[in-house]
């Protein structure tokens, strides 16, 4: 708790704009045998940015260094946008490390998109420039959001001798190819039960075609259409129980009531409609054309049974009834209906980029909102279950936030959790850090500038995640 407690001061000192105090000699001792004066600037942040194999990278080290690198993975980026290298998620968090004297790195990765690939190789490459051009640190931490907790979760199992602790925070942490067939069973039924198998959902046309923005509009009126009718609606309902999009979008907005379908149904429709798709068609073309054909299937799946062990069943039984509609006559349709298989190339690529085994080396904390409809919180789920099956869950804590929206933390909140690993590297001790009612009161701490909204850290457990799938040694 101690380090802890000096860390919140830290931050507030940072708020109230006064200049923290640090030992000189042990400040000088630290950097003469860590750090090499190319990247010290007195009183200041040294920032280096360049070009390391085609990804950009920044670095930025404090005059304060102590000792911790902290590697930042950041999320999925759409082709065609710059390769933009960032070293944190937000800009207030950013500088509440550096005051703290973290220094902080980041590439953009080499190729956008599903670039796991890419980012392996660049992120260490750029932890050995960080080590031939800075000097090595002491322990390095490596975090990230969305893909970048992915990514995250692969650099620490490819490469546990070089990090000392881990934070994927809303990270696709079921995987590749688990994660690829869940929004493969979305897909299915939607093309079946709404657009009349008369779309693409795999092997689709080349990213950047005509083709592809026709399929893609195509589908998005299908799902507006839908929206407009009870039947429809309940057929939506349906679809983003199998991928289990929550009934939850708008950041801020209360949760709608457990039995309150309507809304629910809406704010699923919101999640398809501005986000989903826009990944189930140009990501997923994305992803065929990086790994040479289809990497996922439905063969011997029973949607009956995805239904059932979804957190959205009595939502779809109820709009079913609702709407008149018979809902086994279509869930036999949707058994009835030609399987999906993979190409075995593409399967074995994704596996390799990545899926998981459970054997984690390091403390790995995890954060999630229990809202988020584009990396569902059951990614959670399935992470805990392959660290389980290893053992290693002594190793392991998951952290939520009770708030829609994907990545929707605030700064105390992010804070709060890289504290908790800091303490857990530092000690080898959990102890009782992953209380939510006490890091709620270590956010509330930091004061009003870092909490943009009041701090939502909560108990919660999971549903199964649907289709799972671990690497096996």
């Amino acid at each position: 708790m101690k380090h802890r407690l000096i860390f919140l001061v830290a931050l507030l000192a940072l708020l109230s704009g006064l200049t923290l105090a640090f030992s000189p000699a042990a400040r000088a001792e630290t950097r003469s045998a860590q750090i090499s004066s190319n990247c010290i600037v007195a009183n200041s942040t040294n920032m280096l940015s360049g070009n390391i194999g085609g990804a950009n990278y920044l670095i930025k080290v404090p005059s304060n260094w102590n000792g911790t690198l902290v590697l930042y993975s950041h999320g999925y980026v759409f082709p065609g946008n710059p390769l933009t290298p960032e070293d944190a998620g937000d800009p207030l968090t950013e500088a509440a490390l550096l005051q703290s004297g973290y220094a902080l790195a980041g590439s953009s990765y080499s190729q956008n998109g599903w670039a796991l690939q890419q980012a392996f190789h660049d992120q260490i490459a750029l932890l050995n420039f960080f080590n031939a051009t800075c000097g090595h640190p002491l322990r390095t931490i490596a975090w990230g959001h969305s893909l970048g907790g992915i990514i995250t979760a692969g650099l620490v199992q490819l490469n546990p001798g070089r990090f000392a602790g881990a934070l994927p925070m809303c990270g696709v942490l079921a995987g590749g190819i688990g994660t690829w067939n869940q929004a493969l069973d979305g897909a299915f039924a939607f093309d079946l039960l709404l657009a009349g198998n008369a779309l693409p959902i795999v092997n689709l046309p080349a990213v950047g075609s005509s083709a592809l923005t026709t399929d893609f509009n195509q589908a998005e009126g299908v799902l507006q259409s839908a929206q407009n009718t009870a039947q429809g609606r309940a057929r939506i309902a349906l679809i983003a129980s199998l991928g289990d999009i929550p009934g939850w979008f708008t950041t801020g907005s209360p949760e709608p009531a457990s039995t309150d379908y309507a809304s629910q149904e809406v704010n699923q429709f919101a999640w398809e409609s501005q986000i989903d798709f826009l990944f189930v068609f140009f990501a997923r073309a994305e992803l065929e054309a990086r790994a040479g054909g289809n990497p996922s299937w439905n063969t011997g799946v029973n949607y009956r049974d995805q239904l059932n062990d979804s957190a959205s069943g009595r939502e779809v039984r109820a709009l079913y009834k609702q709407a008149g509609l018979n809902l086994d006559k279509d869930l036999d349709a949707l058994s009835a209906a030609p399987r999906i298989s993979a190409d075995p190339g593409a399967v074995a690529y994704l596996n390799k980029y990545i899926s998981f085994d459970g054997d984690l080396n390091i403390p790995v904390l995890t954060m999630h909102t229990t809202g988020d409809g584009l990396v569902v919180n059951q990614d959670e789920q399935a992470y805990a279950s392959v660290v389980r099956s290893e053992g290693d869950s002594n190793l392991l804590r998951q952290t939520y936030v009770h708030r829609a929206g994907h990545c929707a933390f605030t700064p105390a909140e992010t804070l709060t959790a890289f504290q908790t690993l800091i303490h857990r590297v530092n000690t080898g001790k959990w102890d009782d850090t992953t209380d939510p009612g006490l890091m709620n009161a270590e956010a509330t701490a930091l004061g009003s500038t870092l909490n943009i909204a009041p701090a939502a850290f909560i108990n919660f457990e999971p549903t199964v995640f649907l289709r799972p799938f671990f690497k096996r040694n």
